[in-house]
């Protein structure tokens, strides 16, 4: 899952100004869980992506799978 779709996540989190670990507790895991799901060490699973998108307001389709 890396390149353009986790470029648009990156681009959420800075935007809204939060930081790794500002993501990390909204969705109630580690820093370096976090960090490693953005990055692409990390399979992200769709209950997962769910709670990222949530923290946006924003569908899961509209984090991962649109354009911004």
């Amino acid at each position: 899952m890396k390149g353009q779709k986790l470029k648009k996540l990156k681009g959420l989190r800075s935007s809204n100004g939060y930081s790794y670990n500002d993501m990390a507790q909204k969705l109630k895991i580690s820093k370096a869980y976090y960090w490693q799901i953005e990055n692409g060490y990390r399979n992200l699973y769709y209950s997962l992506a769910k709670k990222i998108s949530n923290v946006f307001n924003l569908k899961p389709d509209e984090v991962f799978y649109q354009d911004i």
